[in-house]
């Protein structure tokens, strides 16, 4: 079976292929804002609808107890491998919308850009999953390969109810191997092969040093402040030079290997520029790379600080309850619940005598995740990018975390492929996301050749031990 009739009809039906993401794009799938819940909604009516019409079978919600995950099948290639293809519906909150230079839920065209939320992560790359399979569906009547579509609704909170959802529907969710739309490109101008993520635990850390809080007039000076107790905790979690102060935590990072500096080296990157784009200020663990430190090294963030009085003029009062929201990358090898504790140790035993410690959790943790570079996932896409652009394709890891990758591979023996068309300068989470247009082009030849190519491989050469 060739896909090139497949890729002409993709071509020729571009701008209703287009027409169909912007629809996608108008529905405003916030998971983690309650105010969004009609959105959310609406978003999987669409869903279902879109995939009824195109011919999958089985279309249903597959519900957690949190966001439901939407599904349809296409079995009609007996001894063919079966592969679930993977998207999310939900996106990132807008906010701050004064930021935005047109509505975040209008999708808007400018200099071959389309700008809304959701655009880049991952509605963009989704849809163009979505229309490959339509499309062999639609001019062959079948795929070279069975199909089990997962567009997930919980992937922008951690997918807090994925596991339950396994649980539940671990039946229906068996396959071969899993190919995603999210991970995306790592270059415009080198072909890129995603073979790993950083994985990711986090907590909010809540200090207390008084019943309540207290004027600084009378008090300032004779008591401890709240917010200058959390300050010098979190300062004490690097070293002066930037590294990760907390031992325990790294004991399980492995040195890095050969292929993995060789591979992260491969990618051109200009660490001067990276820095200035954004008008940061570099820092990290000396001895490594920045890429090396995005993709292969823990990294924790203080994602949000606050206590005490933070409205418009003064308020005199010293701070008597002080909060933080922290989050650490996982580098292959460390667990997140070890990674959690050794914080929680670490910030218990630098807390000064008397000041009061309390953890919340939030959402789950994920492992970092790794493809080996001799997968069929890998050969197929090997052979596709070099087709599709006359390069050889660099292996990369993402820094960023795509938690059904790891608890897919946990629960179901599942490995990935992450083979997403967005670019990593698309403002993703922030104020006027985007997707550049001629990546839709782009994901619209290379997704249905990888399809066919990995027809040619029997199902149990996904599995390591020749299952």
């Amino acid at each position: 079976m060739s896909a090139e009739p497949v890729v002409q009809h993709l071509r020729e039906q571009h701008d209703a292929v287009f027409e169909r993401l912007n629809a996608f794009l108008r529905l405003p799938s916030v998971s983690t804002d309650p105010a969004y819940a009609q959105g959310m909604a609406d978003t999987r009516a669409f869903l279902v609808d879109w995939l009824k019409r195109i011919g999958l079978n089985d279309v249903q919600l597959l519900d957690g107890g949190g966001q439901p995950a939407v599904y349809g099948a296409w079995l009609g290639a007996p001894g063919a491998p079966t592969i679930i293809v993977y998207g999310h519906y939900d996106v990132q909150p807008p906010d701050p919308l004064a930021l935005w230079k047109t509505p975040p839920f209008e999708p808007t065209v400018r200099d071959g850009r389309l700008y809304a939320r959701g655009a880049s992560d991952v509605k963009g790359s989704t849809t163009i999953a979505i229309e490959t399979v339509a499309a062999f569906l639609a001019v062959q009547g079948r795929c070279p390969v069975n199909i089990k579509l997962f567009i997930e609704g919980e992937e922008e909170t951690g997918s807090p109810s994925l596991h339950e959802i396994v649980r539940r529907y671990g039946d229906l969710l068996k396959a071969d191997a899993m190919i995603s739309a999210d991970g995306g490109r790592a270059s415009p101008t080198v072909p890129t092969i995603n073979v790993g993520a950083r994985g990711l635990t986090k907590l909010e850390l809540v200090v207390r040093t008084a019943a309540k809080e207290l004027h600084s007039g009378r008090y300032g000076g004779s008591v401890r402040n709240a917010l200058h107790e959390l300050a010098a905790i979190v300062a004490s979690l690097h070293d002066s030079e930037g590294a990760i102060a907390i031992p325990a935590l790294m004991d399980a990072v492995a040195p890095l290997g050969e292929r993995d500096r060789r591979d992260t080296a491969a990618l051109p990157f200009d660490e001067v520029a990276f820095v200035a784009d954004v008008g940061g200020i570099a820092a990290g663990e000396p001895g490594f790379t920045i890429r090396e430190r995005l993709t292969l090294r823990p990294a924790i963030d203080v994602n949000g600080m606050w206590g005490g009085y933070t409205g418009a003029g003064s308020k005199t009062v010293i701070p008597d309850e002080a909060r933080a929201k922290i989050t650490i990358r996982l580098a292959p090898g460390q667990d997140p619940e070890q990674v959690a504790q050794a914080l929680k140790d670490h910030i218990l035993a630098a807390a000064r005598p008397g000041v009061a410690v309390r953890f919340e959790t939030i959402g789950g943790g994920s492992p970092a995740s790794t493809l080996a570079a001799d997968h069929p996932l890998v050969q197929a896409a090997t052979s596709v990018l070099q087709a599709t652009s006359g390069q050889e394709p660099v292996h990369v890891r993402l820094g960023a975390t795509v938690p059904i990758t790891a608890i897919f591979k946990e629960m179901l023996d599942l490995d990935t492929l992450m083979f997403g068309f967005n670019l990593p300068d698309e403002d993703v989470h922030a104020p006027n996301e985007f997707f550049h247009i001629p990546s839709i082009a782009l994901g619209l030849r290379a997704w249905p050749l990888l399809l066919q190519e990995l027809a040619q491989f029997p199902p149990s050469a996904f599995r390591q031990d020749g299952r």
